[in-house]
């Protein structure tokens, strides 16, 4: 016996492609040590060693971009996985969260909600969205899932005295552990049947003619209803506007953006890369999701009086667009996914950090009333509010025209030429609660005359923003690319 254990030898895994996810790790724990030591005056230190954070994972992931650019390296017994597309979705990750964290920090001072934790818990989320993106593994994409959820919940009610942050958190935390369990049982049951948590094992029992057993359709179903839900497509929408609504803006900013981004990588790698050969089986399945989720939000967002209520059915109504890209079952479709949820997180950061820009102490501009007259005030911040909602619209030539315009081109090229039509439809519908934000800005009286005067970071990086979703829309063929040779790279 001792000769056995003293023969066994452990091979050390490969921590290059890890790397980021290491440094991240590292330095959100030790922010949280260091911000107990830190008063309120000098705060600021976690807020800027956070953004350090954010860019040292992407110096990192540039850096090391070349070991696995051609093709997707494993480790860790394989259930981590570094490849191009992981690669370019942390990148963005990345980017998001620096811009949450600088539009959030006037914001949280001015409610004395200016604390470590918001920091330190989003930087775990984003531990968790960088695990869930380069997840190879049943197990690495739950514990990715969980921990990002888990930094969610207690950022959305990070404000405890308010009642209603308070009932937004339990509702997302009930409706998550709900959706979380039906992701696990549709897991539970994959492995049942294939007898392996490796998503390449799972592709590989599929392919070799798993698509007639009725166990494994059952796993499909469960595992398409806790990735929609992660998502937020409809009809397992019902949290998202509440939780927009309820939790601090600075953290609806949060939710908003990056986590769609792991969201959509997690979809990747369940179903295409795992699931890639029963694409027959789950097409239907989004088929669906995507028409009523487009549905939904337009039509329901049409009501709404409140801003962040009508950024969440839209966002409803965008994730229907991106799975449009997705259920098409090829190389183009995807590349277009990629896109328009990259497109997606751009806009929706700019969208919600202009209500933070509005916002004060004691007044939440979440009201479309509360942005008459903004051309008035600050004719630059109308520009720009005015650019994010001509895209969020699909309006040329802006960038969210060429997000719609790809997976659209990709749906009519793989001869669903009604499903093309009907979401041309929504797209249309949906563009009235958009110019009707451009309306109020620069055809109706300004009720509140005081002066924007933003801190200065906040002000650069929202107009960068804006200009990058004009710029980047006169020239889209670049992130284009850059998603098309990313889902190359990974071999989906």
């Amino acid at each position: 016996m001792m000769e056995q254990l003293a023969s066994t030898t452990f091979d050390m895994p490969d921590m290059i492609p890890a790397l980021p996810e290491i440094f991240v790790l590292t330095m959100a724990c030790i922010i949280l040590v260091y911000d107990l030591f830190l008063s309120d005056r000098n705060r600021v230190v976690t807020y800027l060693m956070s953004i350090g954070t954010l860019v040292g994972a992407a110096i990192l992931t540039y850096y090391y971009h070349g070991a696995h650019a051609d093709h997707p390296v494993l480790t860790f017994s394989g259930t981590f996985v570094g490849d191009s597309m992981a690669d370019v979705l942390k990148f963005f990750i990345y980017l998001s969260t620096a811009g949450v964290f600088i539009y959030a920090r006037s914001y949280l001072l001015e409610r004395n909600l200016f604390k470590g934790e918001f920091y330190v818990l989003g930087l775990f989320g984003v531990l968790g969205m960088m695990v869930l993106v380069s997840a190879h593994n049943l197990l690495t994409v739950y514990l990715g899932l969980e921990l990002l959820a888990l930094s969610q919940y207690a950022m959305v009610g990070l404000h405890r005295d308010s009642g209603v942050a308070s009932e937004a958190a339990m509702k997302y935390f009930v409706l998550g552990a709900l959706a979380s369990g039906m992701l696990l049982y549709g897991m539970s049951m994959l492995y049942g049947v294939t007898r392996s948590l490796d998503l390449g094992e799972i592709s590989a029992f599929v392919a070799q003619g798993g698509d007639d057993n009725m166990v494994l359709m059952f796993a499909v179903a469960f595992i398409v209803v806790g990735v929609a839900f992660k998502l937020g497509a409809a009809p397992f929408h019902m949290w998202i506007p509440d939780v927009y609504h309820g939790a601090p803006t600075a953290v609806t900013l949060y939710i908003g953006t990056a986590p769609k981004i792991a969201a959509f990588a997690m979809l990747m790698r369940l179903l295409v890369e795992g699931l890639g050969d029963l694409h027959s089986q789950w097409q239907g399945m989004l088929i669906v999701l995507s028409i009523l989720s487009m549905a939904v939000g337009n039509i329901i967002a049409i009501s709404q009086t409140n801003l962040k209520r009508m950024l969440a059915y839209s966002t409803i109504a965008h994730i229907g667009f991106l799975l449009l890209g997705v259920l098409t079952g090829d190389s183009g479709g995807y590349a277009a996914s990629m896109f328009y949820v990259i497109v997606y997180a751009l806009m929706g950061l700019g969208g919600f950090g202009m209500i933070v820009l509005l916002s004060r102490a004691g007044f939440e501009a979440d009201n479309l009333e509360d942005f008459k007259g903004l051309n008035e005030r600050s004719p630059w911040f109308a520009f720009m509010m005015a650019i994010l909602m001509f895209s969020m619209a699909g309006v040329p030539p802006f960038l969210g025209f060429w997000a719609k315009f790809a997976v659209l081109e990709t749906v009519v090229r793989s001869g669903m030429v009604w499903l093309a039509v009907v979401a041309v439809i929504f797209a249309i519908i949906g563009a009235y609660y958009y110019l009707r934000v451009i309306k109020l800005m620069y055809f109706d009286k300004a009720e509140d005359k005081t002066p924007l005067m933003p801190p200065l970071d906040m002000k650069v990086v929202i107009s960068a923003n804006g200009l990058a979703v004009l710029a980047l829309g006169l020239y889209p063929s670049a992130l284009m690319t850059l998603c098309a040779g990313a889902l190359a790279g990974s071999n989906l």
